[in-house]
């Protein structure tokens, strides 16, 4: 029994007693499918005690063997294992033995003349089709739970949010895949913090190389991914490495894949479908081993429709998909980010923390924010470069404001108004605080003259501004 931990994230154990069958299956899974995750086993008799000691999930078994034949194994294994795949690779070629195994459970029948490719094909959909069992159970168990295991992961992404944290939980659940992962979401919401996010789930040894595919024509491309031998073309005056080969053993990160020329990607779809590739003036194929991490702001349903992007490409990388909610759809997160940058840009700039005025919440609360987190960053920089006093400075954010004018109204609707510059309405509640503010602006914090311009007592403002401080507090 040899056994190397790779891909899959579960064991596939070989069960044949004729040792030259073995050895070669076992090369070929391993050159030609990836998989390396593999128990070798001669004698029957030892296939349930390697079952129960080692985390098997798929079992390729040989029929017609010596002690214990191949079908009281299937169906021992059936009964005490029922997650456990089980493919049967037999030198009989009998349509009534197949339909019989498949009948008492296996999931599939090979002949063992059969063309490697599609043995290999066959074996790399059982475990594509294990590894989406495990991870859905996975993922139930979490939500029902709604736990994390590894917060610590996912310490660098700013949030309370409930929709990041169900992104965060699915992230755990498929983390032990080795299948592309497509991020979508609009520009600048942190798409490649989720991607560093996704290798660090993934305990893998290798860094985490990032490509930008935005722009690259069909050669740079192939050159950028693939690498090439020294005179593959003018100017190739010595070999080098493709970003594939400096990713092995970690993630290759794609960003900006909706950008992707149909060409570059015919070159991804082979890649993604055989596992492997051919450098530039190379006849020899080098395996991929790295896992697939894309990202794109644009809507790949729709430019599959419009034939601008490949179906066979778009439904391979969706295997496993999640959508990062722009920052208008996570508003308890922007005085989170707001304070994390203020601070960050201090310490660079080398500036106290300032005061943050307590309508700024409120107003960027109701922008749209069409940047999304890197805007707010930017916004978060540029006051406070400009700060000079011990309360931060509103005009950057009220410039922001006012560049949304014709942006946040929807057709049709009058753009006059208190709440022109508005996307959304603001709660009432909310409306209170802007006034008070507002007038205590106006009325350079003198209390008595802000609760006439409020129409209302003193003793009643005092009491209001007391409130908002204790729930500030």
């Amino acid at each position: 029994m040899i056994k190397s931990n790779s891909y899959p994230s579960f064991g596939v154990l070989l069960v044949d007693d004729e040792a030259p069958f073995l050895r070669s299956l076992s090369i070929a899974l391993e050159r030609r499918g990836g998989i390396n995750h593999i128990y070798r086993c001669e004698d029957s008799r030892e296939v349930m005690d390697i079952i129960a000691r080692e985390p098997i999930g798929l079992v390729l078994l040989d029929l017609t063997m010596p002690h214990l034949s191949g079908e009281a194994l299937l169906q021992q294994i059936v009964e005490e294992y029922p997650e456990i795949a089980v493919i049967i690779i037999s030198g009989l070629n009998q349509l009534e033995t197949a339909v019989n195994c498949i009948r008492l459970g296996a999931y599939d029948y090979f002949v063992k003349t059969t063309e490697e490719d599609r043995l290999i094909g066959g074996i790399r959909r059982a475990i594509a089709s294990q590894e989406m069992r495990l991870e859905n159970q996975e993922m139930r168990r979490r939500f029902l739970t709604d736990t994390l295991e590894r917060p610590e992961v996912f310490a660098g992404i700013i949030t309370q949010d409930k929709g990041m944290r169900s992104v965060f939980q699915y992230l755990e659940a498929i983390s032990a895949s080795s299948q592309p992962v497509l991020i979508c979401g609009e520009s600048g919401v942190g798409k490649e913090l989720i991607a560093h996010a996704i290798h660090a789930l993934s305990n893998r040894d290798g860094p985490v190389v990032s490509v930008n595919v935005a722009g690259l024509d069909d050669n740079v491309f192939a050159d950028t991914l693939f690498g090439h031998h020294k005179g593959a073309f003018t100017g190739a005056e010595r070999a080098r490495a493709g970003m594939i080969e400096q990713a092995a053993g970690g993630t290759l990160f794609l960003d900006e894949i909706g950008d992707l020329s149909l060409p570059s990607q015919v070159k991804l779809l082979r890649l993604l479908q055989e596992g492997e590739y051919y450098p530039l003036g190379s006849d020899r194929p080098k395996r991929l081993r790295a896992r697939v991490v894309v990202a794109t702001h644009q809507d790949l349903a729709r430019k599959q429709q419009d034939g601008s992007f490949r179906k066979d490409l778009y439904y391979r990388l969706r295997t496993h998909q999640v959508e990062i909610p722009p920052l208008r759809q996570r508003k308890d997160d922007i005085p989170l980010l707001l304070e994390h940058f203020l601070a960050e840009a201090a310490a660079e700039l080398g500036k106290t923390v300032p005061t943050v005025p307590r309508e700024l919440p409120v107003l960027l609360a109701n922008y749209a924010f069409p940047g999304n987190v890197r805007e707010l960053r930017a916004l978060a920089y540029d006051a406070m470069s400009r700060h000079k006093s011990k309360m931060l400075s509103m005009e950057v954010f009220r410039q922001a404001l006012g560049q949304q004018e014709t942006q946040v109204l929807p057709t049709g609707e009058a753009e006059s108004g208190p709440f022109s510059q508005m996307p959304t309405l603001p709660r009432l509640n909310e409306v209170g605080d802007l006034l008070v503010a507002e007038a205590m602006r106006r009325a350079q914090g003198n209390q008595s003259l802000a609760a006439r311009l409020l129409g209302i007592s003193q003793p009643a403002l005092s009491k209001r501004l007391k409130k908002a401080a204790a729930d500030d507090a």
